[in-house]
């Protein structure tokens, strides 16, 4: 989090808290919200669809009429056909130019068939963009306003990542971070008001 930490002193400054304008300036911070995305979709399987009439698809795959769907976001999401560069790991440096892979120009809003937080279409999340705008401005504030570590004793490789699949998904193990102001004081105090 050095980059996005790095990023937010750099455009934003410590005197004032992030806002919602200066989102467009913190490629990084959108980064690291994409890539968190990707890794760890909030719903792993998108809303079922129903096929109306037979359908053939990649692979020669048939799909017949009337059968119901469920695509898989999360499988998706790490396959290393669309995602070759360790698909496994949290890199957000891939989704900025020059990051090595295609992914710079990948959008979450279901335009880009590898990144699917959203779903697609006709059925794509009506507030994919509220979302994106809340989700990018929450951590950023918590980047911009918190040094974060690990309690002491704890190293990051004991930290489970381990995730419980269903309609949603979610930590096995509940983080515990310890988190450590870093702005000055007074905008804490306002903060809470």
């Amino acid at each position: 989090m050095a980059a996005a930490t790095d990023e937010l002193d750099r455009v934003v400054g410590t005197a004032r808290w992030v806002t919602e304008r200066d989102i467009p300036d913190l490629p990084y911070v959108d980064a690291v919200v994409k890539e968190a995305l990707r890794l760890h979709p909030v719903g792993p399987l998108l809303v079922p669809h129903h096929a109306m009439e037979d359908t053939v698809i990649a692979g020669g795959y048939v799909v017949p009429a009337g059968a119901r769907v469920l695509v898989n976001a999360w499988a998706i999401a790490r396959d290393p056909a669309s995602w070759p560069d360790r698909p496994d790991a949290f890199l957000p440096e891939r989704f900025l130019p020059g990051g090595g892979a295609a992914a710079a120009g990948v959008d979450v809003r279901g335009q880009h068939y590898e990144l699917l937080p959203f779903g697609s279409g006709r059925r794509v999340c009506p507030a994919t963009n509220l979302a994106m705008k809340m989700v990018a401005l929450g951590v950023a504030s918590l980047v911009q306003g918190f040094a974060w570590r690990l309690p002491d004793g704890v190293a990051a490789e004991d930290v489970s990542m381990e995730e419980l699949v269903g309609l949603s998904t979610r930590r096995k193990v509940p983080l515990v971070a310890v988190a450590e102001p870093r702005l000055p004081a007074h905008l804490y105090a306002g903060a809470a008001a």
